[in-house]
């Protein structure tokens, strides 16, 4: 069965890191830092970083057996809105990342599945896919603007923050109702 080629990779792009000055010998050791723009759909429903924003890289390449363990951190902002009470939310984000991808031809490209180990494309590694796991699924699926937000008043769809203490929406069950007429009379 013939395994699936990826598409040819550009090496201008600035996800797609070019190893040809990295030796092919166990620990030889290149780092990265670079500033490249966020791609698209960089989240979560409610929470991401924004298409085009900059994305802080500092990795480190190095070369093992079977290919290029690339390891470090991508930091950036993150823009989103609140799950309790729809505030704007603006953060950073820093994530660790560590991926291996193994050489073309390698034994660990014959012994593992397409999914389970990074491919390098001649010395061309693709980073957008780790990136992408690792910043999506640091982000939360129900963020916050912060730990106690009290978020809305469900009635009327205001910041409980900005109403009063005694605030109510009380309403009398109309069988109830003249119960409530006893009440303000002897007040």
């Amino acid at each position: 069965m013939p395994k699936h080629v990826p598409s040819s990779l550009d090496p201008r792009s600035p996800l797609v890191l070019d190893t040809r000055d990295l030796p092919r010998r166990p620990g030889a050791l290149r780092t990265v830092k670079r500033v490249v723009p966020a791609p698209e759909d960089l989240g979560v429903e409610l929470i991401g970083v924004p298409a085009g924003a900059d994305l802080d890289l500092d990795l480190r390449l190095e070369s093992v057996s079977e290919g290029v363990l690339v390891s470090g951190t991508v930091s950036g902002p993150i823009k989103g809105e609140c799950g309790r009470c729809l505030r704007e939310i603006d953060d950073s984000v820093a994530v660790k990342i560590q991926e291996l991808y193994a050489y073309e031809n390698s034994t660990t490209d014959t012994t593992t599945d397409e999914d389970e180990v990074g491919r390098m494309q001649g010395d061309l590694i693709d980073l957008e896919p780790a990136l992408r796991d690792a910043v999506v699924l640091t982000l939360p699926t129900n963020p916050l603007c912060r730990e106690d937000c009290p978020g809305l008043c469900p009635e009327c769809g205001v910041h409980w923050d900005e109403l009063p203490a005694d605030h109510s929406h009380q309403q009398v069950d109309p069988r109830w109702a003249a119960l409530s007429q006893l009440t303000r009379k002897e007040e």
